[in-house]
């Protein structure tokens, strides 16, 4: 690993040289592909170098304990080296992190996408609960949240709903929520105290820029109706509401949230192209399916990441058989913890995987 880190570091000492030569300063294109390389290198190296200045700093220290005879020197020379020593080796497991490859979505922000499942009014309640969950989230984060398409019912429950999230480090914290989340709970309708066990589906996709797909005007078909809302009443008498039909697809996405036509067709596109990069992506992994049903599932009770017990008061993540409890505080937002966990998790298979 170090011999990598040494040469990666060479290449960035390159690059800088090559950026102050007054024949590339001349050349903006390739200017501006160094300057990003170097970018993009950065932290890494800057990192390393840390590592680099600890660890002769810890053989100096070692040489000296090998070395003096002078007692007080020796504590001072003692203490110094368990204190190198941790930062060493915590720099280390920084470096190896920093080495993993990185997700070529994590600069992007999102497209969230929140279904009822199996359950019947309790699913519709349950996705209601997960969409303001996710929500109240990006709020804790500072995050932007811009409703797409909503349909709601007249009791605040949810068949559908679908949210871009915009924000720094969106992507790397929101991966993880793609699945069937189940819920077990009563029903405030259930007179008998029987537990229900409800399903509701999460999809998290990648933004895509609009270079990224080309979108052809002849493979869709566009259809505009009126909006409508919670019970089914219009809640414009303009027909503005989109609907996108992606001909070589079957891809079909709608919004009708902004009382302009205008935006709605800019949001539809916006979900469309990021269902069609997400349906690229999968494609490269060697995944001949929809990324968004890849990722969903059937909505089946037995197909689950997660479930929240409400009698026990209890959040389990099945992935990595995590359980936590206090589940009105988590459906407030509160989900860093949840989070941490899967990333940590991730990342130890990573490194695994890569023998680092």
């Amino acid at each position: 690993m170090l011999n990598q880190l040494e040469n990666i570091e060479k290449h960035y000492q390159e690059i800088e040289e090559s950026i102050a030569d007054p024949a590339i300063a001349s050349d903006i294109a390739a200017l501006t592909k160094l300057a990003k390389e170097r970018s993009s290198m950065e932290d890494l190296v800057n990192l390393y170098r840390n590592y680099k200045r600890v660890a002769r700093a810890f053989e100096d220290t070692e040489h000296l304990l090998n070395t003096e005879r002078d007692e007080e020197m020796l504590d001072m020379a003692r203490e110094e080296y368990r204190s190198l020593k941790e930062q060493q080796e915590s720099l280390y497991e920084e470096l190896k992190l920093a080495l993993l490859p990185k997700d070529p979505n994590a600069d992007r922000n999102i497209i969230i996408e929140i279904r009822a499942g199996t359950g019947g009014d309790e699913a519709k309640l349950f996705a209601a609960d997960l969409f303001r969950m996710y929500t109240r989230y990006a709020e804790i984060k500072g995050w932007k949240v811009d409703v797409i398409d909503l349909t709601e019912s007249a009791d605040g429950t949810f068949k559908e709903a679908v949210v871009e999230i915009d924000g720094e480090d969106v992507y790397n914290r929101l991966k993880y929520e793609s699945g069937v989340h189940r819920v077990q709970r009563v029903p405030v309708t259930e007179a008998a105290g029987r537990i229900h066990t409800s399903t509701a589906t999460v999809a998290v996709l990648p933004v895509a820029e609009e270079v990224e797909i080309d979108i052809k005007p002849e493979d869709l078909r566009i259809d505009i109706y009126h909006s409508g809302g919670a019970g089914g009443q219009n809640v414009n008498k303009v027909a503005t509401a989109v609907r996108m039909t992606h001909l070589a697809s079957g891809i079909v996405v709608a919004c009708q949230e902004e009382r302009s036509q205008l935006k709605n067709r800019q949001k539809a596109m916006a979900l469309l192209r990021s269902r069609l990069l997400a349906m690229e992506q999968a494609k490269a992994d060697n995944e001949m399916i929809d990324a968004r049903r890849s990722q969903v599932g059937t909505a089946e009770r037995s197909e689950k990441i997660r479930t929240y017990n409400f009698p026990q008061d209890r959040l389990t993540d099945h992935r990595i058989g995590l359980s936590v409890h206090n589940l009105p505080k988590i459906l407030e937002g509160n989900l860093d913890d949840i989070i941490d966990a899967l990333a940590t998790d991730e990342q130890a298979r990573l490194l695994q995987s890569s023998g680092l």
